[in-house]
């Protein structure tokens, strides 16, 4: 039974002063639609999106809403002002006896009402807008990036309130996972055209590959066809004859439209470079903790981070992720326990607030500006990995305009300054890379070649993310923070952590119930040994950690000897060095690395079951 339209879109054509964004757009929102909007940043979802809430009126064309339809819009940006309260935001469109789903959805996005908003983060007031929008239950949802700046379980709750609903909903995000989850159909801008395939995003890349394929496949044939024309034009019978003069303005014609396609935006010319490399150890810190007033952020905490490790850190929101990479980089000093950093270390950071680049300053001179982000006002050239580039050309690789390179960072979307941020971070080569939460606002092309190249990179990354998928993509190594201070190390990606997190949780209330019953059986009256007694030798217990370490290191050095194993068959191949010598020297460097991991590996197992067959 066909479905009834909530929304519908005609001829639709906008500009702002320049290009068309829009021109001659149409689609169609039906009932219970879940449909991803996707493209590249700038291309113009956010855009699309305001267009559809009628918050952006069109040059040309008609906007149509169903019978009896509201339409309700989560923007990156919400505008709170004249509202005391994020809770008085909310509610601020509901009945007075609704206002009760406010509580509900805000329990889901664990934000509290009662904040006020003159004190809220930005994280906060946009749960509050998330909230506003899930109250309201609107005919058409539109959200625009609803995952930015929530954690992880957050995150899962909406995803299941977004399956229950019966709502129409259109979704732009950059996260995967949830996208794959949710939707059923997908909207696709790229160069101003709006594509729509009845798949969800789970099969837009093979799709949209295709698409290019079939394009450059066209192209390549207009392109022979020119020549081919051209060379008759040079060579032939003289167009002036009046029987050939056809002929030759077909051949303006074809050169005509070729010079009118679009060229499709590349991806940033991004890339990683090594520093010298750092000692096999690059961190290692020993029970150390972490409160602030009565809340405790960490307790007895041991890890070791080796050369080539990528450890995510997980956990809800306020747990302490960020903390916890503060102490382990340095930054901060635990209240106990000890962090030691290893040699040779060239860090580079990725800040969640962007605070490494000053919103007043422009483009320009952000890449020029020095560590303390203060700017001379003179220079025209940056140092990117020991080569001097000019600044326009360096931000032209990382797909910024001319007209850009003179704007105030303030006026760049949030994908853009992330982009910029990783601009700066990969002019000059290191060896541990700190990354808080990079994913946010970056385009689907641009996440694959940053997860590309964090694989591939040859030193430590630790990173704090999300994004799930991205985890998976990247991680050998999760920690996971899950609140009251505990945080627990996984081999593996995010889907790992999830499988092994509950034979954990068990083992942790093993241990709990154990303690609890050899204290109910100690005798009240029991009265210390004699001072006298000579004292028994102390036993050294593992820790928590150090208990689950030992339990999970087996599968870490199994994983590890199963990559050399790939690593040395490949180089059994005798031809790869004169065939591939990138490739044979990345296969060799990778081997090492793998071997010094497995030999760190093993060190540890043996310290910890000497240290447990002691106890």
């Amino acid at each position: 039974m066909a479905r009834a339209p909530v929304l519908q879109l005609s001829d639709i054509s906008l500009t702002f002063g320049g290009d068309p964004v829009f021109d001659g757009l149409g689609l169609v929102v039906q009932e219970g639609d879940r449909v991803a909007l996707v493209g590249r940043n700038g291309s113009g979802k956010s855009t699309l999106l305001k267009v559809m809430a009628g918050l952006v009126e069109p040059d040309r064309g008609s906007r149509v809403l169903g019978p009896g339809i509201t339409v309700g819009y989560m923007e990156q940006d919400p505008d709170l002002s004249g509202f005391a309260t994020l809770g008085d935001f909310a509610a601020s469109e509901l009945d007075p006896a609704e206002t009760y789903k406010v509580d509900m959805v805000a329990e889901g996005l664990k934000f509290n009402p009662e904040t006020p908003v003159d004190t809220a983060s930005g994280g906060e007031k946009r749960r509050a807008a998330l909230a506003k929008l899930l109250a309201e239950a609107p005919g058409l949802m539109l959200l625009d990036e609803p995952t930015n700046h929530l954690d992880i379980e957050a995150i899962a709750w909406l995803e299941d309130e977004l399956k229950s609903t019966k709502t129409a909903f259109v979704l732009i995000s950059h996260d995967r996972a949830f996208l794959n989850h949710l939707t059923r159909a997908t909207l696709w801008i790229d160069r101003g055209e709006v594509r729509r395939q009845e798949q969800g995003f789970e099969a837009f890349e093979e799709w949209r590959d295709k698409i290019w394929d079939d394009e450059d496949m066209q192209r390549h044939k207009l392109d022979r066809k020119i020549k081919a024309e051209a060379r008759w034009a040079v060579e032939g019978i003289s167009a002036r004859r009046k029987r050939n003069q056809g002929r030759v303005r077909a051949l303006q014609d074809l050169r005509a439209e070729r010079s009118s396609q679009i060229r499709r935006q590349g991806t940033a010319a991004m890339d990683l470079e090594v520093a010298e490399k750092s000692g096999k150890r690059v961190v290692e810190a020993e029970g150390i903790s972490k409160s602030f007033g009565d809340k405790v952020i960490l307790r007895d905490f041991s890890i070791k981070v080796a050369r080539g490790d990528r450890i995510a850190f997980v956990g809800p929101n306020g747990a302490g992720k960020t903390t916890l990479l503060k102490m382990l980089t340095g930054e901060m000093e635990p209240d106990t326990g000890t962090v030691k950093l290893g040699t040779k270390l060239d860090m580079a950071v990725f800040d969640q607030n962007r605070s490494n680049i000053r919103e007043d300053l422009t483009l320009w001179e952000a890449m020029t500006s020095d560590k303390d982000m203060r700017v001379s006002g003179k220079a025209d050239q940056v140092m990117v990995r020991g080569v001097p580039k000019h600044v326009v050309g360096y931000l032209k690789e990382f797909l910024f305009t001319d007209a850009q390179a003179r704007a105030p960072v303030r006026s760049l979307s949030g994908g853009e300054k992330a982009r910029l941020l990783l601009a700066k971070i990969m002019a000059h080569p290191s060896n541990l890379l700190v990354l808080d939460e990079p994913t946010n606002d970056l385009d689907i092309e641009t996440l694959d070649l940053l997860q590309e190249l964090l694989t591939d990179f040859e030193g430590t990354v630790l990173l704090v993310s999300h994004d799930r998928d991205f985890i998976d993509r990247v991680a050998t190594q999760t920690v996971a923070m899950e609140g009251d201070g505990w945080a627990t190390s996984y081999p593996g990606g995010w889907s790992d952590y999830q499988s092994q997190r509950g034979a954990v949780a068990k083992a942790r209330e093993r241990d709990s119930a154990k303690q609890a019953e050899r204290a109910a059986s100690k005798p009240a009256d029991a009265k210390p040994a004699a001072a006298s007694q000579a004292p028994a030798k102390a036993k050294t217990a593992l820790t928590f950690t150090e208990k689950h370490r030992l339990e999970v290191l087996p599968d870490e050095m199994a994983q590890i000897e199963a990559q050399i194993g790939k690593l040395s068959e490949l180089l059994d191949d005798p031809d790869l060095f004169t065939r591939e010598p990138v490739k044979f020297k990345k296969a060799t460097d990778m081997l090492t690395e793998r071997q010094e991991a497995l030999a760190l590996a093993e060190e540890e197992w043996l310290t910890l079951e000497e240290k447990n067959s002691d106890a």
